[in-house]
């Protein structure tokens, strides 16, 4: 289990412009929709951004606490 502060707070360690909003899908804390606005993703096409988020959450996703994610990652323009 993970809470959406520390998910959060993963996600800010590798993007420190990050807004980030977490939502909980089942009420188990390990199945979230996680949004990402970032300028770190200017010049990346969405595979790229997904990819980003993954290795910023790659130690809650191999020890177990996040099952599933499903990512939306937009710039600051876009969002």
């Amino acid at each position: 289990m993970i809470t959406k502060e520390e998910l959060t707070q993963y996600i800010q360690q590798s993007m420190a412009d990050a807004k980030v909003s977490v939502v909980d899908r089942t009420g188990t804390m390990d199945h979230f929709n996680v949004g990402v606005v970032s300028d770190m993703f200017k010049g990346k096409n969405l595979l790229d951004r997904h990819r980003m988020i993954y290795q910023a959450l790659d130690v809650p996703m191999k020890d177990g606490r996040i099952h599933a994610v499903e990512l939306q990652a937009k710039t600051n323009d876009e969002a």
